[in-house]
Order: structure tokens, then sequence, then C-alpha cells
């Protein structure tokens, strides 16, 4: 058989996998637990060409210790190794692999995590309220708070990969999480969590979009919300929140379409701020830009812009750092340009040295090439 079986080990890769995974529990040593997990994603990716069975046979061989770190491992450095393995792994495997007692298991874990999170934060206030409390129980908080922080972003990336493999079909099991991504949206928990819920919703509406109008009534108001936030990741996440909408659910009869137009004073109050162009502004800024194109574009029609509004987004051009979002940003314009609009060429073609400049400035700065670029370059 080319399965892992009791007849292992049979060949060297075979061999690996059975070395790392009883790994996942050698607490005399981090940094082997922590190099075991990570070779796990790598060694399913090595054995693909042998077929899915072989692939499903090694998954159920690594899965139990795998959630079971999950679950128990008490080093938070060491933990989010494991959950990066566990996202990485989920995205290797694609459809088919991951069974339904698994995923429960998966979900158990992630709902623990989750609470344990809740519950600390409660204590965290509390300790403020205490008699006790001063500046070196602060620090002890702070210090807690990241490590926290660094946690939820990797339970969002396994999500992520989650949504991004399972699309809507991950919905049912999304329910079962949902009201942990709810409560870390109120205004009293802390920024951090705020950013992560909203990613999650993000994620909902990219990969789930038929599913998105069930949750609105958690997400919409506080996206909205949070595109003033105080913390840039918060900003940057609301408001790609919103370019997905408009994205997802585009044209005059969006059910988004009055959501949409009502965030843009918020988006533009973000761009236009003073700060906005500084670095650690830049990302929640360009979303920000890039929402609106995607408004632009989707929602209210480039034919349905005034001079003024298309010469202000025109002046918000170039972008410095977003490859991802420079996509649509660039294309919108490139619309804008094919369609001879006379807004952004100007009379004579007077803006069309700017234009060039705007976009050979943007494809030179990107760290890697698009679709987009394939079709400027020839414009240029």
């Amino acid at each position: 058989s080319s399965g892992i079986n009791a007849e292992w080990p049979l060949r060297p890769g075979e061999q690996v996998v059975k070395i790392m995974v009883p790994l996942l529990k050698f607490y005399f040593h981090d940094l082997i637990r922590s190099a075991a997990a990570e070779s796990l994603p790598f060694l399913l990716e090595s054995v693909k060409h042998k077929g899915d069975d072989y692939v499903r046979d090694m998954w159920n061989y690594i899965c139990p210790e795998l959630f079971k770190s999950l679950q128990t491992e008490m080093e938070p450095d060491i933990l989010a190794v494991v959950m990066e393995s566990v996202a990485s792994c989920v995205e290797v495997l694609g459809v088919g692999f991951i069974d339904s007692l698994q995923m429960e298991e998966l979900v158990e874990a992630m709902k623990n995590h989750l609470k344990k999170n809740y519950d600390k934060e409660e204590e965290r206030k509390e300790a403020r309220k205490d008699e006790d409390y001063d500046e070196e129980v602060e620090e002890g908080i702070e210090e807690e708070l990241d490590q926290d922080d660094y946690l939820l972003g990797k339970i969002a990336d396994i999500i992520h990969n989650l949504f991004g493999v399972y699309g809507e079909d991950f919905i049912q099991v999304f329910d079962k999480l949902t009201e942990y991504f709810v409560a870390m949206l109120a205004p009293d928990r802390p920024g951090l969590e705020h950013q992560w819920a909203i990613c999650v919703f993000d994620d909902l509406i990219d990969f789930a979009p038929n599913s998105a109008p069930k949750y609105q009534q958690h997400f919409l108001q506080p996206m909205m919300h949070y595109l003033s936030d105080i913390n840039p990741g918060v900003r940057q996440a609301a408001a790609y929140g919103v370019g997905a909408l408009a994205t997802k659910f585009p044209g005059a009869n969006s059910p988004y379409l009055e959501f949409c137009k009502n965030c843009i004073p918020n988006l533009v109050n973000v761009i236009n701020d003073p700060e906005s162009r500084e670095i650690e502004n830049m990302s929640a800024t360009e979303n920000c830009i890039s929402a609106i194109s995607k408004i632009f574009k989707h929602i209210i029609g480039q034919e349905n812009l005034d001079e003024a509004t298309v010469v202000t987004w025109l002046s918000w051009l170039p972008i410095q750092e977003d490859d991802e979002e420079s996509v649509h940003i660039y294309g919108f314009l490139l619309d804008l340009v094919e369609n001879n609009n006379v807004y952004v060429l100007g009379d004579n073609n007077a803006n069309l040295p700017d234009i060039i400049k705007i976009l050979t400035e943007g494809i030179i700065k990107k760290e890697k090439s698009t679709d987009c670029d394939s079709a400027l370059i020839p414009l240029l």
C-alpha cells in the first residue's frame, strides 16, 4: 500500500513525517516543536503528486496530533506557529480532505481560544480597576495584549483560508464562531480585536457573498464607524470591507448602494488627513482610495461622476504601497482613459502627461506584476 500504515517508513519523505509528527509534543525544547509544526504543510505539498488517497492518508496521520497541539500548546510563540501550520495545511489540502469530525475538532479548538481571549480581556478590565493597579501592571497588560493580538491574527488566518477553500460551504461551520467575532466588534473591546473581527467579516464578503446579508446586522454599522478609528489597521480592514461590498454587490440596484455612498465622507476624511501619507497610515489610506474607486466603478458608475469628483480622485494618485489594491485603483483609471473621460484627460488631453507619470510610477514601484500592468504597458 502507498498509504501511511504500520509498514512505514518506506521512503525518505515518509520517514520525515514519522519523525516530525511525534515531535509536536516534544516538551523539552520549544524550537523542536516549532520546527515540527512548520514542516507539516510542506510535507503534504511534497506528496501531492502521489494522488489524493496518499495525501489523505498522510493528513489523517498528521491531523490528530496537530489539532491536539492546537488545543494544548502552552507557549504562545509556539502556539502561533502551530496555528500558522494549520492555516497552511488547510490551504495546501483544498477541498475534500478535512472530514466533518476533523472540522468539528478544529472549530472547537478555535472556539476555546476565542473564549479564552474574551475572558482574559474581561480580567484585564478588572485589573485596571483594582486598587493595586499601577504602571507596572499596565506594562504587563500591554505585553499580554500584544501576545493575544498576534494569536488572534493567526486564528483570522485559519478562517481566511477556510473561507478561501470552502466559500459558502464554510458558513454552516462559521456560524459556530460568529458570536465571538460579533462580541469583538463592541466599542469597549481593544482596537486590535476590532481589526481582526472586521477582517473575518471581510473574508465572508469576499468568499461567501451570498451569505453576507445574513450577517449584515452585525458588521455594517461597525464597518462604517471604524473607518474613523485611531488604529490604522482597523481603518484599513474597514475600508477593505466597504470596497468588497461594492465589488461583490455591483450596480444601481445593489442592496449596499446607500451604505457605500454613506461611507464616502469617512473614507475621504481618512485620505485628506494631514498624516494620511505617513508610513504607518499608508496602507489604510490606500485602502480608502481603493474603496472609493470600487464604489465609483461598481456602484455609482463613471458616467455619473462630476468633474470635481474625478479631479479630486485623481489628485490622490499615485499610490505607493499596496500592490493588491493598486490593481483596482489603476484599473479604474485605465477605464476612465479608455472611455476618453474628459475630466481625467482634460481639455485637449492636457492631463495626459500627468496620467502617464502616475501610471508609470505605479508600475515601477510595484513589487509584482499584474494583469492590470499588461493592459497599461501597451497604453503607455
